[in-house]
């Protein structure tokens, strides 16, 4: 099926370009470590993100969002919503698996190995593909729906074949999921943004198809 094929190199192409901009250089991996004022190194965004994975798996709940003595705010302490926390939490449980001083408490500051790095790239792009391209799928559905539309004349020889709204559905998927903002900061720079964005489409999705309690969850 041609149809099944573009949509299927679509995706193929989305997850190369993800894969790719994660050769590009990335905050704090490169260039004179950030340090704070009373000279502690910050490191970047990368830094951020395992951290988080290192307070969210080492400490109890309460203290997650709480000035300890174990968990300093002021680097980069927790300031996402808990959904993030336990997002991080899950990835810092599998990597503790696999590579355990990337998450030990106060030992793993500024920790970055390529096995490690190469965990966190894998996090971001499999979170992006389950949450973030499985939404937008969703909405796309859900905003343009199959109908019996017949197809438009005019059309370049690429869409024969193609109904108005399958040629909709197709555009909103691809402007969606090659949303270079996204991509550069989710996979440039060790992010999760997609999470939050996916389960936004999801809502808008559930809330077309009339589905507002698990709208509301999304």
């Amino acid at each position: 099926n041609t149809k099944l094929l573009v949509f299927g190199a679509l995706f193929a192409l989305s997850i190369l370009v993800r894969w790719g901009v994660s050769f590009f250089p990335y905050s704090g991996g490169y260039g004179p470590v950030r340090r704070r004022e009373d000279g502690v190194k910050m490191y970047g965004d990368y830094e951020a993100q395992r951290h988080w994975m290192e307070i969210t798996l080492n400490l109890p709940i309460q203290d997650w969002y709480r000035k300890t003595k174990d968990n300093d705010l002021l680097y980069w302490g927790l300031d996402y919503p808990p959904l993030t926390a336990y997002h991080s939490w899950l990835f810092g449980f599998l990597l503790n698996i696999t590579e355990p001083e990337a998450v030990a408490l106060h030992t793993s500051r500024g920790y970055q190995t390529p096995s490690s790095k190469l965990f966190m790239r894998a996090t971001s792009l499999v979170s992006d593909l389950l949450v973030y391209h499985s939404g937008v799928i969703a909405a796309a559905t859900a905003l343009y729906p199959a109908d019996a539309t017949p197809v438009s004349s005019g059309t370049s020889s690429g869409w024969v074949g193609w109904p108005d709204w399958q040629r909709r559905r197709f555009l909103a998927i691809a402007a969606a999921i090659f949303q270079p903002a996204l991509i550069a900061i989710d996979h440039g720079h060790f992010q999760y943004n997609s999470v939050c964005l996916g389960l936004t489409a999801w809502a808008v999705a559930l809330v077309v198809w009339g589905e507002r309690a698990a709208a509301a969850a999304a």
